[in-house]
């Protein structure tokens, strides 16, 4: 028996419960949103699921990504969600920072729990954590794939500029980081070698069964999900379907957040031949997303890299395959049937693939639905869906209990201020 299993059988022997984890948790975007994709699902996933001995204080914005209008009846206030608290924080009223601070002042967090590298809700609490305006002894960073290569590329001069200034700061007191996969593990090593990275895939909250696929349809129907984005790739999975010949149908989900990126795409598609129909619907509310993909062939997904891929779970859980690019963590399951690994990220290599999809007879293509599914249902079967808060609370405890004596352990959370 470890010590740490030791001294917790020495807490249950004497009917001793250690307080709850104090979680500071924040990210610019969380639920009602849903327009900047998968991390907002994860988090919501991280919240709703972790035990009774953890309690979070999240910490978000108050509109959604690039929306112009906050939530209706949420902006400035904090709000109950299961056992955590949320306050939704516009960033430009004063008000609000003060009905923040005035609360989270008073209490003292075991852990700092922050999402995304660059963000300025990741920025601000680190730095007042360094200069103790914050209690928080520790820090986990999720940085939900900021450190791929074709993340890093956008913007390269300045984030090479930044992390080197920003390195320093980092490395003065404790900090973990949390991959989702061993994928982006590694990308976090490389760019910081003297990191401390815990690998625990996000939990994406689906069901262990897929979604029954119905009859394809004559013409190949395809099917993309996302942000409209660099780094999705859209521009080079509309360039493929220009090189196209067979008949095909694609329909386009996802906020258009760059106009610039945006009208690239918009000519690509008046180029596109008569061959190919696609139609942009906007974005694509996260209730739908299942019902969605189960009316389609593939998804079509030449991303430059993922961290997860939540969407990518999403489609394989309603039985359509997925024409992913090999930067993803799911190219074993796609492997195993759920679809098509491409190695060659090019146009040419996509549009041979699309191809071949639309040349398909009905039956062959309800086939392949129906051997994706199979494969989501063993990677369900298979999967990991335990708390990384939860981890990080048992690791803290087998070193020492890390909570002080004088702390209150019956005020899990902070009293609710619903003042705007």
């Amino acid at each position: 028996m470890s010590e740490g299993q030791d001294r917790r059988a020495r807490r249950a022997t004497c009917g001793e419960e250690p307080p709850p984890l104090s979680v500071l948790m924040t990210y610019n975007f969380f639920e009602p949103g849903f327009r900047a994709g998968g991390p907002i699902r994860s988090i919501a996933r991280l919240v709703d699921s972790c035990s009774e001995q953890v309690a979070i204080t999240l910490v978000t914005g108050d509109r959604d990504l690039g929306g112009s209008a906050a939530y209706p009846g949420l902006s400035g206030r904090w709000v109950d969600r299961g056992r955590a608290r949320v306050f939704y924080l516009n960033p430009r009223r004063a008000r609000h920072w003060w009905t923040l601070w005035r609360t989270i002042r008073r209490r003292r967090f075991d852990l700092l729990y922050v999402n995304s590298f660059w963000s300025t809700y990741s920025l601000l609490p680190i730095i007042a954590a360094r200069l103790g305006l914050l209690r928080v002894p520790r820090v986990m960073i999720a940085p939900r794939g900021e450190f791929s290569p074709a993340a890093l590329a956008l913007g390269a001069l300045r984030k090479r500029i930044f992390l080197r200034s920003w390195v320093h700061v980092l490395r003065r007191g404790p900090v973990d980081w949390h991959a989702g996969s061993q994928l982006e593990g590694e990308m976090i090593r490389r760019a910081l070698p003297w990191a401390n990275v815990t690998v625990r895939a996000n939990q994406a909250g689906l069901p262990a069964e897929p979604l029954p696929p119905g009859a394809s349809r004559s013409e190949a129907r395809l099917v993309f999900v996302g942000r409209i984005s660099p780094m999705k790739n859209v521009d080079l999975l509309l360039t493929a379907l220009g090189l196209t010949t067979a008949p095909m149908r694609l329909d386009l989900f996802g906020p258009a957040e760059d106009p610039v990126y945006w009208s690239r795409c918009q000519q690509l598609i008046d180029d596109l031949p008569p061959t190919v129909q696609c139609t942009y619907h906007g974005p694509l509310a996260p209730d739908r997303v299942r019902e969605t993909f189960a009316g389609y062939d593939a998804f079509a997904m030449p991303t430059r890299g993922e961290n997860f891929g939540h969407v990518i779970a999403e489609s394989l859980s309603a039985s359509c395959p997925v024409v992913c690019s090999d930067r993803t963590p799911w190219s074993d399951v796609l492997r195993d049937g759920g679809g098509v690994v491409l190695r060659d990220l090019t146009a040419p290599a996509l549009a041979a693939e699309l191809e071949r999809i639309a040349r398909l007879t009905p039956e062959e293509r309800l086939r392949a639905r129906r051997v994706a599914g199979e494969a989501y249902r063993r990677w369900a079967a298979a999967s990991d869906e335990s708390n990384i808060l939860d981890h990080v609370r048992v690791q803290l405890q087998d070193a020492g209990d890390p909570l002080p004596p004088s702390r209150e352990p019956a005020r899990a959370h902070p009293s609710a201020d619903t003042r705007r």
